[in-house]
């Protein structure tokens, strides 16, 4: 059965119940037993119903209209890769609906239901920091409903994503740091539970390896929110140990301002005294003072990309099944002040 074809019909044959029973039960209308609503609320999950089934059933053409959800729209790497989305999906006759979940799996899963009841072709999604179960992008995927994931990608065996390559960014930032002279280069890593922070701790620790020095666990700490006021405080307790780091390597653009905005408090020079490389190159990096060296990704790149992708699969140009291994693009390091001790 493909995505959203279950009807009323369906569940009442299942349960050998009557059609209004089930539609009663669905509205939670009372004289409907408790139990016989949960039977039915839990054929109706299971066979992806949904209320404008009948219509999604019978419709012949596509609605030319595809859905991104993403985390936050202020952030300005998404706010790029919503532009590269736009352009591809505009230039091939396609509308955007896009919500915001703001790291919230609820909400996610909220945004799935609505979109999929405004008949969307197809999705493209940056999963919450929240979400570690997938099943409702499973039943998505197992029903044959076009998906690429973009930024942040689960481990599913039918998933399809567009990332860059963050292992090699941070590799990269910390190599550059190790040949400026720093030391004792502390990492500030972002929520251990994605993929993308444990590639760019990954790159953090071999390239100090591959440079010949000791990773010290004690300069390598989570910063899970990604705040500047999260980062200052773990900034701080890292500058009052007895060996305390010459520079700092963060998972995001706006830890690495905290960092530096610490460093700055203690009385040390940016970045005579420490160094300081961010990942993402937000708009601010180069405002200020000194300019923050930052790893680039390709949000507008990744967008189109992505775009481009569903689209070839709703459209049926290239199926599903062909494509077997993600989509991988590359960053650059933007060196600027705030690294240049030599």
């Amino acid at each position: 059965m493909k995505i959203g074809q279950a009807t009323i019909k369906d569940i009442a044959k299942e349960l050998g119940v009557s059609s209004s029973t089930v539609s009663r039960a669905l509205k939670d209308y009372p004289g409907i037993s408790d139990e016989t609503k949960r039977k039915v609320k839990e054929v109706a999950d299971r066979l992806n119903y949904r209320p404008n089934a009948v219509a999604l059933s019978l419709r012949k053409s596509r609605s030319f209209t595809i859905g991104v959800i993403i985390p936050e729209v202020v952030h300005f790497f998404f706010s790029t890769v919503i532009s590269g989305i736009e352009e591809i999906a505009q230039s091939r006759g396609y509308n955007v609906i896009l919500t915001q979940t703001n790291e919230s799996l609820e909400r996610e899963k909220s945004s799935i239901e609505t979109m999929l009841s405004n008949q969307i072709d197809g999705f493209l999604v940056s999963f919450s920091k929240e979400t570690q179960n997938f099943d409702h992008f499973t039943r998505l995927l197992d029903h044959g409903f076009p998906i690429v994931f973009f930024d942040r990608a689960p481990d599913l065996p039918k998933s399809i994503s567009v990332l860059v390559d963050d292992y090699h960014g941070a590799y990269q930032a910390t190599s550059h740091l190790i040949e400026q002279g720093y030391k004792r280069i502390a990492h500030l890593g972002g929520p251990h539970k994605l993929k993308i922070s444990k590639n760019r701790e990954r790159g953090y620790r071999d390239a100090l390896y591959n440079h010949g020095m000791q990773v010290d666990e004690s300069l390598i700490a989570e910063c899970a929110l990604g705040t500047s006021e999260e980062a200052f405080a773990v900034t701080e307790q890292m500058l009052r140990q007895k060996k305390a780091p010459d520079a700092f390597f963060a998972s995001n653009d706006m830890a690495a301002v905290g960092a530096m905005l610490a460093a700055k408090k203690a009385g040390l020079k940016v970045p005579q005294d420490v160094g300081i490389v961010g990942f993402s190159n937000w708009q601010f990096c180069s405002m200020l003072e000194p300019t923050l060296t930052s790893v680039a990704q390709p949000g507008f790149k990744m967008g189109a990309e992505a775009t481009t992708l569903l689209l070839d699969i709703i459209e049926k140009k290239i199926q599903y099944e062909s494509i077997k291994d993600p989509v991988i693009l590359k960053t650059e390091l933007l060196v600027r002040n705030s690294s240049l001790k030599r």
